[in-house]
């Protein structure tokens, strides 16, 4: 790879990396920046790719709407029931009660990291200066000379790279779709169990076939992952009862190792870290990548801010006060959302029986409380600033 210069450098072609470079080039279309991708030229290379559910609030929505990046195919939730299993305590929120359109939405993988592809490649024909490169997997290094660059090479826990803050819960996630007998349209259901969380949420396939998020220790996620399709419906449904009627069919199990990791500083010198790139969240409460969005867009403001403002070339100070100024920025949203995340993949999967006693108690308050339930809701939806 020749040698060269620009002013941002993005690593990593991830939908974070790529949104993040998508609401700079927005604003500022002349920006100088150059995005490693690391992933397939062709997005028909991505179309037997990640598969898994993600949970995408409705702030995400919003955000990814400004560059016409939501993708066509999603469901929306628009009521959550939180329970435990086999124990007291429920929890029920709906879309009428914080008067909007949808909870949160529920999209493949791949399909929001094409259709972020798709919306990149619109406004790079607009945008001169910028400089998409697809790299091999393997490469290390690069001769590009950046004023600023972005870390956004997050992966997924254990496959990373860096370990500064947080906790291996010492979990698994069993991910896959399963078809059902009898669920309501848009209704996403979170039961508690001895082992973890266990989610069953919509998808675009209709309302009876439903993303399966099965947390659990690594031994019994294994032992789930190896069943027979009849025996794993079979212990699905002991664990999760029979408020949707019988569970029919299971594809496309997968396992995910589940942990914490963050940095506690997500900036130094001309270098800031975003999305998995600064902290790996337990899906328990689906925020992942919905922070990682937040940071993409805020973090694109502050560029836009300190490349466009001036003729001048830019110094080193200006930059590091820019990025220290984003830092400062996220700093609350960024506390809160790893605080609660890790707080109740912990809480949740206590037995011990004060804890089971406190949490039925606190999933009761959450219902017969509803400024409480509204405040945690919009906190999930809208992150915090």
């Amino acid at each position: 790879m020749s040698s060269s210069n620009c002013d941002i450098l993005i690593q990593g072609g991830g939908p974070v990396g790529l949104a993040c470079a998508a609401w700079t080039l927005q604003k500022f279309p002349d920006a100088k920046i150059t995005l490693l991708d690391r992933n397939p030229i062709n997005d028909g290379d991505l179309a037997n790719a990640d598969s898994r559910g993600i949970a995408l609030s409705h702030g995400s929505k919003l955000l990814l709407d400004t560059i016409n990046a939501w993708p066509k195919e999603s469901a929306q939730i628009h009521r959550v029931h939180v329970s435990q299993a086999g124990r007291f305590g429920r929890a029920l929120m709906t879309r009428e009660e914080l008067n909007q359109d949808a909870l949160g939405h529920i999209i493949r993988y791949r399909d929001i990291h094409i259709t972020l592809r798709q919306a990149l490649r619109t406004l790079q024909a607009k945008c001169p200066n910028f400089v998409w490169r697809h790299i091999d997997k393997d490469a290390e290094e690069n001769n590009i000379h950046a004023k600023c660059i972005v870390h956004a090479e997050g992966g997924l826990f254990k496959t990373q790279d860096w370990v500064e803050s947080g906790r291996d819960y010492g979990q698994s996630a069993l991910v896959g779709l399963v078809e059902v007998e009898n669920a309501a349209p848009h209704h996403a259901w979170e039961r508690f169990t001895a082992e973890g969380p266990l989610a069953v949420l919509p998808s675009h396939y209709g309302p009876n076939i439903l993303n399966l998020v099965w947390c659990g220790s690594p031994e019994s996620s294994g032992h789930r992952l190896q069943l027979s399709d009849a025996d794993f419906l079979n212990e699905l449904e002991k664990e999760f009862g029979s408020r949707i009627g019988r569970f029919l069919k299971i594809q496309d199990r997968r396992l995910y190792e589940l942990g914490l990791n963050y940095r506690k500083e997500i900036t130094k010198d001309n270098e800031v870290w975003i999305g998995n790139a600064a902290q790996t969240l337990h899906p328990v409460a689906g925020q992942g990548l919905n922070l990682g969005l937040r940071d993409a867009f805020l973090l694109a403001e502050k560029l836009v801010g300190v490349f466009s403002g001036s003729a001048e070339p830019q110094s080193p100070i200006d930059i590091q006060n820019a990025l220290q100024g984003y830092a400062q920025s996220r700093k609350i949203d960024r506390t809160t959302t790893i605080g609660l995340t890790d707080f109740m993949a912990r809480v949740f999967t206590s037995n011990l029986a004060p804890v089971v006693v406190a949490r039925g108690l606190a999933l009761s308050a959450l219902q017969w409380l509803p400024p409480v339930k509204t405040a945690l809701a919009r906190q999930m939806m809208f992150g915090r600033r």
